[in-house]
């Protein structure tokens, strides 16, 4: 039995019917709160007389035309998915054809009230229907949620509640995310960050503690030291976890093979920056040395043809200590070269294919390095060498391919043209910054007009993270196709993120408008997978943390400390002072996991997932939070494993590079304190 909610005619006009579910034999009192012409609130009441048992409850939405284009923030390919509250970042369903658009937005304040049963969302495409609901679930895949059974309301009254805003004309469907993200900052997000949200000091002292966590207490895990080639080179392990801490009670057993990774994730360089800016300003030449010895191992990575790869690694062995079979390795005398195993070809590094946009960005720190932090002459060449040869590779198009065989170097065709060739465009107009050569920005420029108008539009954000990494769902059916139901592609927001930086790069040395324009729309999708507000569901600060797609879990990933720059300069060139505050929470978030006194919620779910840790321990930091889509009270979404570059290394990075860029907006903000420098020593 169902309810249909009688609208005014200006609600008419964006959607022909609102049916809604009854709660056992309860049908709804229902309020509809004009808030201008294009946004009303919608609030429902059910009096419940007793406890009902209800599995499933929920509210359709028909359009009242046929939309082109949907948004969710989550993949439901079939009858039985949902968005479940855990992906509630920036929630929205969003649709929108030529002329009209729609968007239906939970109402964030009755869900921080609580609510007897969990929120859900639902994107039908294919059945012109949106549907917000309330279900338990459950995870299925990697991540997708599916209704659950066993829902309970008890006797009294339940509220739902959402907001309908709507719009005619190209300011909405050129941006269908702005007035989304509009509402959610300015009523949820802004005044969270204003009062210090998700945290309210100083971040030098997160800093101390990465880099004490990585160069002293955790020291013999973390740091790697060898000759290769005749040089003394150096990095932070890829990845260590719980076992390798100095207070772990068992055997210590290495997660994953032992390695260093120059790679768009995981990147020793990108790390190294931030320990050279760390050792400048303390006056530390040992902190300059270890970064020097990180730049030469990057520098060591052998170029073929311009190539190179992206991860140098050990031998592994299983062998037996105390009873127990564990990964140890063979040590740094073993060392081979390869690549990023997270791709379409193999798991096994050495045998992996080159990763274009790997070396795209391992070259375009080495410009950065030579720019901002020494002029060492053999970073610009070994990217000039890099640059010469990525030419070759674009097609007529314009694209660049994303991977290269590694004996013949011919392009792969999967993902031959996808939004990776954004990275590319990005280094070859830094490149062209640098040498003068006109060549290098006429095929950027290609490249950046072929994914304004093949990937942009579309919302094609495939790359390597959308289907080989730890969210599989659809490596073998959805690429370069869209989930029909949905009436979207699997995405990732990586690569929104480097199209948004690639734009803006673009913007900035053409002084053409439409790219600014473009680069605002990506920016806003992205921005869609940050968190405007702060769940009570969710056991950590989050306000200004990312997800990573829409197909996984995480909250807090991250990322956050990539992305947060590009979101501040967003703001610098428009004058938006929301892409101001949204990416200094995303700096601040970048530092939520760490485990650490100054993190005191985040620190007592430590120690509910491994109650051994302690003083030795300030400074790990787990990548994200929630990956696996559920999460509670006792540590449950909390993780155990640290990767220095990407967690708390990309994190310290990212708040040196930041200060020096834009040192008054921290200072302004609260977020920096005294700093002590003197002479190097």
């Amino acid at each position: 039995m169902n309810t249909n909610l009688k609208l005014d005619a200006g609600l008419s006009a964006f959607i022909a019917s609102l049916a809604i579910d009854s709660i056992g034999r309860t049908q709804p009192t229902s309020e509809i709160t004009r808030l201008g012409d294009n946004a009303a609130k919608v609030k429902l009441s059910f009096a419940l007389d007793e406890a009902v048992e209800q599995d499933d409850w929920q509210l359709g939405i028909t359009p009242a035309f046929r939309p082109t284009f949907h948004w969710a923030p989550h993949l439901t390919p079939t009858d039985n998915h949902i968005v479940d509250q855990h992906s509630f970042r920036s929630p929205a369903l969003i649709a929108h054809d030529a002329d009209r658009w729609l968007a239906v937005v939970p109402d964030l304040d009755m869900m921080l009230g609580g609510t007897p049963v969990r929120w859900y969302m639902d994107m039908n495409a294919r059945d012109n229907r949106l549907t917000l609901g309330m279900s338990r679930y459950q995870v299925t895949e990697h991540v997708l949620y599916e209704k659950d059974s066993g829902a309970a309301y008890p006797q009294g009254t339940v509220e739902f509640g959402f907001y309908v805003l709507t719009g005619e004309g190209e300011a909405y469907t050129d941006n269908p995310w702005r007035p989304v993200l509009e509402l959610l900052w300015n009523r949820w997000g802004s005044p969270l960050f204003r009062q210090g949200e998700p945290v309210g000091h100083p971040l030098e002292p997160y800093v101390d503690h990465a880099y004490n966590w990585a160069f002293n207490t955790w020291k013999d895990a973390v740091w790697q030291q060898f000759e290769l080639d005749g040089r003394t080179v150096g990095a932070p392990v890829f990845i260590v976890n719980v076992t390798q801490s100095p207070n772990y009670p068992g055997v210590v057993n290495e997660r994953e093979f032992r390695s260093v990774w120059n790679q768009a994730w995981f990147s020793s360089l990108r790390s190294a920056s931030g320990m050279y800016r760390y050792g400048q300003e303390k006056g530390s030449r040992e902190d300059l040395e270890r970064a020097r010895m990180a730049k030469e191992l990057a520098l060591s990575a052998p170029q073929r043809e311009g190539f190179f790869p992206a991860v140098i690694a050990t031998e592994m062995e299983r062998i037996v200590v105390e009873g127990k079979t564990v990964n140890r390795s063979k040590g740094w005398g073993t060392a081979f070269w390869g690549n990023s195993n997270r791709n379409p070809v193999t798991r096994d590094s050495r045998e992996a294919p080159y990763h274009v946009l790997d070396m795209s960005f391992t070259s375009l720190l080495m410009l950065r390095w030579y720019e901002e932090l020494e002029k060492d002459e053999r970073l610009l060449a070994y990217a000039v060498r890099y640059g010469d040869a990525l030419l070759g590779l674009q097609d007529e198009r314009g694209f660049f391919p994303a991977w290269l065989d590694p004996n013949t170097l011919k392009p792969l065709a999967v993902l031959a043209d996808s939004p990776e060739t954004s990275m590319s465009v990005t280094f070859l107009l830094k490149l062209h910054e640098m040498t003068g050569s006109e060549t290098y920005l006429t095929a950027a420029l290609n490249a950046m007009d072929v994914v304004a108008e093949e990937i942009v539009p579309a919302g094609r954000w495939e790359d390597f993270e959308t289907y080989w990494s730890c969210s599989s769902y659809g490596s073998g059916h959805l690429v370069d196709r869209k989930v029909e139901r949905n009436n979207m592609y699997k995405q990732c927001n990586f690569s929104i993120f480097w199209t948004a930086e690639a734009l803006l790069a673009a913007y900035r040395l053409t002084g053409d408008s439409r790219y600014l324009r473009l680069g605002e729309r990506c920016l806003d999708e992205l921005l869609m997978s940050q968190a405007s507000w702060q769940p009570s569901y969710i056991y950590v600060s989050a306000l200004g943390g990312f997800g990573v797609m829409n197909c996984d879990g995480e909250w807090n990933d991250a990322r956050q400390s990539l992305f947060a720059e590009l979101i501040i300069e967003y703001g610098k060139q428009t004058g938006r002072q929301e892409y101001i505050e949204r990416g200094l929470a995303a700096l601040r978030c970048a530092f939520v996991m760490m485990y650490c006194p100054e993190n005191p919620t985040t620190q007592a779910q430590w120690e509910q997932a491994h109650p051994f840790f302690g003083r030795e321990d300030y400074g790990f930091m787990m990548e994200n939070y929630g990956h696996d889509g559920v999460v509670n009270d006792h540590g449950l979404g909390i993780g155990e494993f640290t990767i220095f570059d990407w967690g708390n290394g990309a994190a310290a990075e990212s708040f040196l590079r930041i200060r020096d860029h834009h040192r008054e907006l921290l200072e302004q903000h609260g977020m920096i304190g005294q700093t002590t420098g003197g002479e190097v020593r």
